[in-house]
């Protein structure tokens, strides 16, 4: 089995690589490769897509490697099992609302919006830890309980139509979107490879999951 990370210059992916290799090695789950490769893409078991930095800049540089956002939406159509995290998961959305509006994959229908904090001490961006809560019940979160504390550095999350679609939340002054997902995709706006051992729990849960 192979696991791809998607390399599309949208930031530092070592840690998001070192986090996946463990868990791949602790249960046996095959190679993690990191590659901007589309043919790999296509080739393989699973795909996850990172993103930093604004939505716009992120589909932009995706776009601009011949063929990656294909392999990607190709494998999505496959039906095997898709991660994206942080701008990576934005950019399932239909749109991004961040600096104008810009055209999403439309994978998980919805909007890309900047956060709105009730509380005026709050700031932006929401960076830290904080607690999940309204957690799904869905293979990739299994054994994971509202409080287990993941880590985020955003200001914008995804609202999605569908309800169901919505996995779990946060509060920050409203609720903020933390997961979403439907059939075999799933993204998290927080960083798992930075939440220590809830982080690690929900990539070996994705290294396993078959939906």
């Amino acid at each position: 089995m192979t696991t791809v990370i998607v390399d599309y210059n949208s930031g530092n992916l070592r840690s998001a690589e070192k986090s996946f290799q463990r868990m791949a090695s602790e249960l046996d789950a095959g190679d993690v490769i990191v590659t901007a490769d589309p043919d790999v893409v296509r080739k393989a078991d699973r795909v996850v897509l990172p993103g930093v930095g604004a939505f716009a800049d992120c589909r932009r540089e995706l776009g601009a490697i011949d063929g990656l956002f294909g392999a990607c939406e190709e494998h999505v159509k496959s039906g095997d099992p898709f991660m994206g995290i942080c701008v990576g998961m934005q950019m399932m959305a239909t749109v991004g609302r961040e600096h104008g509006d810009h055209a999403g994959f439309d994978w998980i229908k919805g909007e890309v919006v900047k956060l709105a904090p009730a509380n005026d001490s709050l700031k932006i961006p929401h960076m830290g830890w904080n607690a999940l809560d309204n957690i799904a019940d869905h293979a990739v979160l299994d054994g994971i309980t509202a409080q287990d504390h993941v880590y985020f550095v955003h200001s914008y999350h995804l609202l999605p139509e569908n309800p169901d679609d919505l996995l779990a939340t946060v509060e920050y002054g409203e609720a903020i979107t933390a997961v979403v997902g439907r059939d075999n995709i799933i993204g998290t706006q927080f960083h798992p490879e930075k939440s220590q051992a809830t982080g690690l729990k929900l990539i070996g849960n994705f290294l396993k999951w078959a939906p």
